[in-house]
């Protein structure tokens, strides 16, 4: 018990201090041109805030595979889309938390 516990606060400080990111759809990663790095740099740059939830889903639009963001700014949350194949900004929205 003690064990898992030690482990979980040590891979949380790590998600946190953004040394390490694990995140859905990573099996895609291959198949993407763009970085993670680099999509959340330019998901941050189009919105400001804490990323809480990273995807990197095939959805229509784009070249059919994104970067999807979650940025917390205050009591806001933007949905932020960046397309892994071409870097381009492809939705900054309000998540109404729906999806």
């Amino acid at each position: 018990m003690k064990k898992a516990l030690i482990v979980g606060v040590v891979l949380a400080g790590l998600v946190v201090s953004g040394t390490a990111m694990a995140f859905k759809g990573e099996q895609f990663s291959k198949e993407a041109k763009v970085s993670l790095e680099q999509a959340k740099a330019t998901a941050l740059k189009t919105f400001p805030g804490q990323i809480e939830d990273v995807e990197l889903e095939k959805e229509a639009g784009g070249s059919g595979l994104r970067y999807s963001f979650d940025i917390r700014n205050g009591k806001v949350v933007h949905e932020v889309g960046v397309d892994a194949i071409t870097g381009k900004l492809l939705e900054n929205s309000v998540d109404d938390g729906k999806d």
